[in-house]
């Protein structure tokens, strides 16, 4: 070989080389410093579960049906309840099985260190990624299977802890005013962004959201809408008084989609005949949530479609619009952009189409819990049962465009005041009506 071309051949090759070493620190950095195996960051006083407790005297076991063998409304409520499907919720198990059934969400969906295999003494380099963990021996299995049970609220160093100072009961209780705040929802409904994790709040910042808004600051608590007030004994042969229902009803429930939000369809007032160009107007309110819509998981958004449909029942034109947040995932989390709305807002979807007989408008507002595509990569690679929800139709409208008149079609909530200084009416629904906790 010619020396200037053995000359040409090793510059190449260091020049391989130097790219590959670069390449490999990138990487090690990234690991090292950037990469997050979750997508939020760790609070201080969420890198351990509720400690391992005892059994309160007076009960057979830490299980919800211990309880329920006095607390039978409440037992009954919680069993229906999401909560109690924390840890066999298939989205959680498909989800942490795409994590690598990493250890921290253990600490939302099985609270109770009884309910965990292992405990987690420390972190290495206060790392997510690197646990220092030890065999569990009062893990209870059994007890794993009810996700968020009533243990995992309520018993603290064998005693039950709750909203009542003046319980009478077989078992060691104590009051605690933390139970009439927001404060007992932080713990699982408030995480913060991590490392080179750039969110307009935080990955699932519901308790700011409502914490920052209208109604907490005029007293009301998260449990105005998801733990309805109920006048009934809070235990099976006591005293009645003002409990709470503990169903927790929220984005996977219809009925607190529809509490949430109103969707009211307009046409012209005036109406309109054959070959006029027709405005329709699609105004949705957030009057019943304290917090944004849709809120908790970033994967959630509305669906609104306009839909054109001819005489032969083919659609001919289609327009869609989503409300949620627009988020980079890799290889650092950056939100884009999100349009999602606060409480006591409105926003306008505006479509126009030429009236002709035989021709129809059909308008639809839905929930998603996530995308179909995300819904597929679930199913094939980690185990999500295909049948599992992954959406709710709120509303429906099919308009005769060749009627000429459209009376104004409601569905959901009430209107909210749009004015957040205003006096909130009392509806008989959720945020606007009750008592503050």
């Amino acid at each position: 070989m010619p020396s200037g071309d053995r000359s040409g051949y090793r510059s190449a090759i260091k020049f391989i080389a130097g790219v590959a070493v670069f390449l490999a620190v990138v990487v090690w950095l990234y690991a090292r410093y950037v990469y997050n195996p979750v997508i939020f960051g760790l609070r201080d006083d969420f890198v351990h579960a509720v400690p391992n407790t005892e059994i309160p005297d007076g009960l057979t076991s830490l299980s919800a049906e211990s309880c329920g063998s006095c607390h039978s409304a409440i037992y009954a409520e919680w069993k229906g309840s999401i909560h109690a499907h924390a840890w066999k919720d298939p989205y959680f198990q498909a989800y942490w099985k795409h994590d690598d059934h990493i250890w921290i969400c253990l600490n939302c969906h099985t609270p109770l260190e009884n309910q965990q295999p292992e405990r987690i003494l420390d972190l290495k380099g206060g790392r997510i990624t690197k646990p220092v963990k030890a065999d569990n021996p009062m893990f209870d299995e059994a007890l794993r299977e009810e996700g968020i049970t009533c243990a995992g609220c309520h018993v603290r160093d064998g005693v039950i802890h709750g909203p009542y100072a003046d319980a009478k009961a077989p078992h060691p209780t104590a009051y605690d005013p933390m139970y009439r705040s927001t404060k007992i929802c932080y713990w699982c409904h408030q995480v913060p962004s991590g490392p080179f994790q750039f969110y307009n709040g935080g990955p699932c910042a519901t308790f700011f959201e409502f914490e920052d808004g209208p109604y907490a600051k005029r007293g009301f608590t998260c449990q105005t809408c998801h733990m309805p007030e109920a006048r009934r004994p809070a235990a099976d042969g006591g005293p009645v008084r003002d409990t709470r229902q503990h169903l927790w009803h929220g984005g996977h429930f219809p009925d607190m989609l529809h509490q949430a939000v109103q969707m009211k369809l307009t046409g012209p007032e005036g109406g309109w005949k054959p070959g006029d160009e027709v405005p329709f107007t699609l105004t949705l309110t957030n009057g019943g949530a304290g917090h944004k819509i849709p809120t908790g998981d970033p994967d959630r958004y509305f669906r609104i479609t306009f839909q054109e449909i001819g005489p032969d029942g083919k659609v001919v034109d289609t327009e869609r619009h989503t409300i949620t947040r627009w988020i980079i995932w890799k290889p650092i989390i950056i939100e884009v952009y999100e349009n999602r709305i606060p409480p006591l807002a409105s926003r306008d979807y505006h479509y126009a189409v030429t009236a002709r007989p035989g021709y129809k408008l059909k308008v639809t507002v839905g929930y998603h819990i996530l995308t179909q595509r995300q819904k597929r990569r679930l199913i094939h690679r980690y185990g999500l049962p295909p049948d599992t929800v992954d959406h709710f139709d709120l509303a429906e409208w099919t308009v005769d465009l060749g009627s000429g008149h459209l009376e104004p079609q409601v569905a959901g909530g009430p209107p909210a005041p749009l004015d957040p200084l205003a006096d909130i009416p009392d509806t008989g629904h959720c945020m606007p009506h009750g008592h503050p906790a």
